[in-house]
């Protein structure tokens, strides 16, 4: 029952459902992330808080299910069901249950570790048998190598990750055959296009890990006494715990309604026919959950059941103009004489089951919500203390996934290019592309910092826009907030090396970007927009500021051919052997219904196979590709090679090494890169409306006698050396007032033709662009952007 609020008007008086009387809860089912929140429910929960809902409570179920597991309590009911079970065991399985007293006794002990606190553990982890070990031990890295003789916390989180992974293991091999600590029952929402698999898993009895999960869902429900439940579905390994929990709601609390929204549906179920989802959920949404959101709760705060008495007189009172002030726009439709118009047909990109037991999509065309007034993510309630740092494969970039707090961000919605074929670029999260002002994300950053109390922030935009990353590490850098970040972007020659460098000085630490196929022909197809030598020559300007650079990799696109396949290899190695790319994954390629691809295959001359879309989900295409090689036999080689070269190791080796079976030579030219990396870059004098930005501080300015005359010498006071510049006598001042100013004004643009025209008489500004004293500054922080 919602609360409600006393009104008077005039001599009467009545109570008013208000929407901010809604208790709204927040779920994201298992399992997305250990080591940090998915950021859909706080980005929900703080805009709500924005627009009057102050009774919303979010929870990642992910994590406290995994908790709940790994603790010795949850491992005694894991062994005991296995014990009490009919399971045919490995021999793996048959150590680990013969070590369970060993298991018991550590468990509880790690996951302080990977929470980060008993990071004395360590030394016990790396040189004692502490950890009962199992078989992802079997193959375990040099860690010497890996990790070194100091990086003995790191090691120790490896170690304990391969630990849980065992247990992991064990665990699907039992009691939960769907597990996986980034998902959980994903098969059965991939490529669904009937209900009925998941239909029959909703309906079976639940197991271990379910009934585990549904004891928190219980637990939740008492406490929070939601109105409104909503589940944000990212992938598909969210979808049956999502489901699972909505089952177990409407059981417990029948009269709370259930919500989804997320990138599941998004992609998956924009053409859902099946009535029995709706028996868990009562509006699925698309797209930005905000508005849809707003047009609901109205509605839902409208259906909550009253007293009768309150009712009768709010009836009465409802021809009265004054009383509508106080209601809901829906309660409006609902209560006004004469409208016919029910109140969901202002819903906004929402299914639901109607009365006649059909599907339903309303899209009533309300505006989007503008990415400026989606508000500041808000991580309150969720148990940022316990997520678990974890180091699952020795990769620099996948461990930033993995280990650490990140606080997620989006610095624009949508992307900026949205051209990639591959890419579903018809959606409205790649479509719709909006821009926040700098101060406002400065603003945003500073605020969940005061509340997470953490300074590293994940950008996840699909691909973050170097303008506007460009005005935010200015704002930064001018505010003096000091953060880690890293992001997703493209590898497009605006990323010049200056940019670079302002970037990094603004606490950038990694970019990812798709470099997809080392082929020009294939890229041109794709329509990524970028050339190999463009991708040199970015990602030497990421690696020379000090930014890891990892690289998404693609195989098996339409067309590709083997030669093509080698070939991209081989520019892979360069790129590796030249030092410039850090990391990176193949993927293969996959042809989806809202891509360019998938919409017009015939265009990329391949043949759509099905599925045939079914009342269910639908995104993935099978498809034929009658001109390209058998890329399923790459895929072995490709990543084995990658492993190699990401720790330096056989970066001279053959192409062929990598493969089983023959593969034609390469055809790319041996010093591909490196030439690339060779060609000359403009010229300062020609980049005359360029903005010069100073990342060091004022200089100190003092004149000496030379041989040919007075000079100026400016020193520079800076965080690892102090440096000295010497130039002529006239230039001194000029150039000590032009840096004064740049430290203390970021605000001011200050082209290089604005500094030519102030410039000092009788001076040449364009030799001085090419002399020492230009040249060292240019090295020591002086950005022409």
């Amino acid at each position: 029952m919602a609360f409600h609020r006393a009104v008077s008007l005039r001599s009467a008086s009545f109570v008013v459902a208000t929407v901010s009387d809604l208790r709204i809860l927040l779920v994201t089912p298992p399992l997305t992330q250990l080591n940090t929140p998915y950021p859909a429910t706080a980005y929900l929960k703080g805009f709500l808080g924005g627009r009057g809902y102050t009774r919303v409570t979010q929870v990642d179920l992910g994590l406290e299910l995994v908790l709940k597991l790994f603790s010795q309590a949850g491992l005694r009911r894991v062994f005991a069901a296995i014990e009490a079970g009919s399971f045919k065991l490995s021999d793996n399985a048959r150590r680990m249950l013969r070590l369970q007293r060993s298991y018991l006794s550590t468990i509880e002990p790690v996951i302080r570790f990977l929470q980060n606190k008993d990071n004395t553990l360590a030394p016990r982890i790396c040189h004692s048998r502490f950890l009962p070990e199992a078989g992802r031990f079997d193959n375990v890295a040099d860690l010497e190598t890996a990790f070194g003789s100091m990086g003995l916390t790191d090691q120790a989180r490896h170690l304990a990750t391969l630990y849980l992974e065992d247990l992991g293991d064990l665990i699907k091999e039992t009691v939960g055959p769907q597990f996986g600590f980034s998902r959980y029952a994903e098969k059965l929402g991939m490529s669904a296009t009937t209900f009925d698999a998941m239909h029959e898993a909703l309906l079976a009895p639940p197991n271990l890990l379910d009934t585990m999960l549904l004891e928190l869902a219980d637990e939740l429900v008492a406490r929070v006494q939601p109105d409104v439940v909503g589940f944000t579905v990212p992938f598909p390994g969210n979808l049956y715990g999502a489901l699972r929990l909505a089952g177990r709601i409407k059981e417990v609390s029948p009269n709370a309604k259930t919500l989804m929204g997320g990138g599941y549906p998004n992609t998956e179920l924009r053409q859902i026919r099946e009535p029995r989802f709706f028996d868990y959920i009562d509006y699925l949404t698309l797209d930005d959950g905000e508005g849809p959101w707003l047009r609901l709760l109205e509605h839902i705060s409208c259906q909550l059941p009253v007293a009768s008495d309150q009712l009768t007189t709010e009836l009465s009172l409802a021809g009265n103009p004054a009383f509508l002030l106080f209601q809901p726009t829906s309660y409006n439709h609902q209560l006004t004489a004469g409208n016919s118009q029910p109140a969901t047909q202002t819903f906004q990109r929402t299914f639901l089951r109607n009365a006649a037991g059909e599907v339903e999509y309303i899209n009533h065309p309300h505006p989007n919500i503008p990415h400026p007034e989606v508000g500041t993510p808000d991580y309150s309630d969720l148990l940022l203390s316990e997520y678990l740092s974890v180091i699952e494969v020795l990769n620099p970039m996948h461990r930033l996934w993995s280990d650490g707090r990140w606080n997620k961000l989006t610095v624009a919605h949508g992307c900026y290019w949205k051209r990639c074929s591959f890419c579903d670029v018809t959606l409205d999260y790649i479509a719709r592309y909006e821009t926040a002002p700098a101060t406002l994300l400065v603003d945003r950053i500073e605020q969940i910092i005061a509340q997470t109390g953490q300074t590293g922030f994940h950008f996840v935009d699909e691909a973050a826009p170097p303008l506007a990353l460009r005005d935010l590490a200015i704002e930064l850098l001018k505010r003096r907030v000091s953060i880690t970040w890293w992001g997703n972007i493209r590898f497009e020659k605006t990323f010049t090396p200056d940019l670079c460098r302002l970037l990094a000085a603004s606490g950038c630490i990694a970019v990812s970007g798709g470099l997809e196929v080392a082929s020009d022909r294939l890229l041109a197809l794709m329509e990524k927009g970028v050339t190999i030598g463009q991708v040199a020559r970015v990602t030497d300007g990421f690696t020379q500021a000090g930014i890891m650079v990892h690289a998404y990799l693609m195989y098996g696109f339409p067309t590709e051919t083997a030669q093509e396949t080698v070939d991209s290899l081989e520019v892979v190695r360069q790129l590796f052997a030249a030092g410039i790319v850090q990391s990176g994954y193949w993927h293969r390629f996959s042809m989806t219904a809202h891509s360019p691809v998938g919409k017009n295959p015939a265009k990329y001359q391949v043949v759509a196979v099905g599925p045939e879309p079914g009342p269910f989900a639908w995104n993935d295409l099978w498809h034929d590709d009658p001109t390209g090689t058998d890329h399923e036999q790459f895929g072995p080689g490709l990543a084995k090679a990658l492993y190699n070269y990401l720790h330096g190791v056989a970066l001279q080796e053959p192409l062929s090494f990598w493969f089983d079976f023959r593969v034609p030579k390469t055809t790319v030219p041996r010093h591909l890169i490196e030439q690339a990396l060779q060609e000359p870059g403009k010229p300062d004098f020609a980049k005359q409306n360029q903005r010069l930005f100073w990342l060091g501080n004022a200089p100190e300015l003092r004149q000496e006698p030379g041989k040919k005359g007075p000079r100026a010498v400016l020193t520079f006071y800076e965080q690892a050396e102090d440096f000295e510049v010497t130039v002529p006598s006239a230039l001194g001042p000029w150039l000590q007032q032009l840096l004064a100013g740049l430290t203390q004004d970021y605000d001011t643009k200050l082209l290089l033709k604005d500094v030519a025209r102030s410039f000092p008489a009788n001076q040449s500004f364009e030799r001085f662009l090419e002399s020492p004293a230009w040249l060292l500054l240019r090295e020591k922080g002086l950005l022409v952007l």
